[in-house]
C-alpha cells in the first residue's frame, strides 16, 4: 500500500491537492484534502511527501520521516487550512527538525476567525486505529502520521509547564471534541 492509499484508507478520498505555495512556487511536498473517511463529517488536510525528508529528532538525533495531518469538522473546512499545514511543514523543513509528540507550535494568534484556538499540539492520531499511526514508504522508510491538534493559549502554556503526558491526561478525562475549532479550552486546574 502506498502513502496515499494508506491515508485514504482512514481519511477518505483525496479530493483536492496543492503542489505550489500561495506565491505559486513549487513546494517540496504536496498537500491533500481528504474527506469521506471513517470519521463522519470530517475533512483532513495532510502533507504528502514531507516524509521524503528525514527530519532530525532533537532528542535522539536520528532522522524521522513524517506527514502532518490537520482534521476539522466539515463545516469549518475553509480555504485557510492548506496554507496553515504548508506553514507548519515548511517550518520543520527550514529547521530540519521533526515535530515530536507533545510539541506545541504557537500560539500565533487565532487559527480561524471565531475561534479562540491559537496553537498546534503534535499528537498521535488517536481518533484512528493504531495501524494508521505509521505507513511503510516505497523508499523502505516508515512515515509517522502526526496529528496537529489546534489548542488554545492556556492549553499551550499548560503543556509548557506540566508536559505532554499531563495535558493528554486532561484531554482523556474531559474528552473535548478536538475536531471542533470553536470548542472551549479544557479545564486545566492541577
Amino acid at each position: 500500500m502506498n502513502l496515499i492509499e494508506h491515508m485514504e484508507s482512514r481519511l477518505g478520498r483525496l479530493v483536492e491537492g496543492w503542489s505550489v505555495d500561495p506565491e505559486s512556487n513549487p513546494m517540496p511536498f504536496q498537500i491533500g484534502r481528504f474527506q469521506g473517511g471513517v470519521l463522519p463529517g470530517v475533512v483532513t488536510y495532510a502533507t504528502i511527501g514531507l516524509s521524503k525528508h528525514a527530519l532530525a529528532s532533537r532528542t535522539s538525533g536520528r532522522g524521522i520521516h513524517q506527514e502532518l495531518l490537520l482534521s476539522v469538522r466539515s463545516e469549518s473546512a475553509s480555504g485557510v487550512f492548506p496554507a496553515l499545514i504548508h506553514q507548519l511543514a515548511m517550518g520543520l523543513l527550514e529547521r530540519s527538525e521533526a515535530v515530536l509528540r507533545g510539541d506545541v507550535i504557537g500560539p500565533r494568534g487565532v487559527i480561524v476567525p471565531g475561534s479562540s484556538l491559537e496553537a498546534f499540539y503534535a499528537a498521535i492520531p488517536v481518533y484512528y486505529d493504531d495501524a494508521f499511526a505509521a505507513a511503510d514508504l516505497e523508499s523502505g522508510n516508515r512515515a509517522v502520521m502526526v496529528w496537529m491538534v489546534p489548542i488554545g493559549k492556556s492549553e499551550a502554556a499548560f503543556v509548557a509547564e506540566f508536559g505532554w503526558a499531563a495535558f493528554e491526561s486532561k484531554l482523556a478525562e474531559q474528552d473535548p471534541d478536538l475536531l471542533d475549532l470553536k470548542r472551549n479550552e479544557i479545564r486545566l486546574d492541577v
